[in-house]
């Protein structure tokens, strides 16, 4: 899943090497930190949250075949 976000950030910004996922793994939760360039951040969100809401559906639904809940965050 971590490798998932990761692409999908990555051909969305500008400045692909700064994009980071943070993997933090609790016993039944997956927590996914996301962090981009402060430039790049609108073009991860979207417009009204559009981009980041399919994102994190798609960790979501991946999250559940695996048996875990799976959230994404951005960090600034």
């Amino acid at each position: 899943m971590k490798e998932l976000v990761e692409y999908i950030a990555k051909s969305l910004v500008d400045n692909p090497e700064s994009v980071r996922v943070n993997e933090v793994e609790g016993s039944s939760m997956v927590v996914l930190e996301l962090t981009v360039d402060d430039s790049d951040m609108g073009r991860v969100i979207g417009k009204g949250g559009r981009v980041v809401n399919a994102m994190r559906t798609l960790v979501d639904v991946a999250g559940g075949r695996r048996g875990k809940r799976v959230t994404l965050e951005i960090i600034d």
